[in-house]
């Protein structure tokens, strides 16, 4: 297992990554050039040895509701992949599918998904009288803005989609 001072050696030799100190002395590395909403790589890196690399587009790894992989045990060529391809898939290059666990796209790349998925993915939100809510997923919560005023925000993907489902909204398609 590498140590609390490894992993941030690791991800801080990723120059694209903005470091950000949280409580509990653990850490967050962001990457703010991501096409989605979802800009955080790096969740909760802490001194015991826990910490958490987003994969929510990638194939292959066993993610959690949020998308994100414990790298506890992780060796020193694990995690510099898993980060270089949670980077590239935040990048919008292709790589992995086109919607992120836990997060939804940007404006600019809404329109390029065909649906949203209600169990993984933000997104817009319609009733039957035509208004539009926005679910977004930033700093490891879920916010429903109804234009650019916060309406509401919770911490887990359930309680928002709970919250809209009760209000009369349903994913928007297409």
């Amino acid at each position: 297992m590498l140590t609390f001072e490894q992993k941030l050696e690791i991800l801080e030799s990723f120059p694209q990554l903005e470091r950000r100190n949280v409580s509990l002395k653990r850490v967050n590395f962001h990457y703010e050039q991501s096409v989605y909403d979802k800009k955080t790589v790096a969740f909760h890196i802490h001194p015991n040895g826990n910490g958490f690399i987003y994969a929510g587009l990638l194939e292959g790894y066993e993610t959690d509701d949020k998308g994100f992989v414990n790298i506890r045990d992780y060796s020193e060529a694990e995690l510099r992949e898993l980060v270089e391809k949670s980077i590239r898939s935040l990048s919008g290059d292709g790589s992995g599918s086109d919607k992120p666990a836990g997060a939804s796209a940007s404006p600019a790349t809404a329109d390029q998904t065909a649906a949203v998925r209600p169990q993984t993915s933000g997104g817009l939100w319609t009733n039957d009288q035509g208004q539009i809510l926005t679910l977004k997923y930033e700093d490891d919560l879920w916010y429903i803005f109804a234009g650019e005023s916060l309406e509401m925000a919770f911490e887990t993907r359930e309680e928002a989609g709970e919250y809209l489902a009760e209000e009369g909204f349903a994913p928007q398609k297409g």
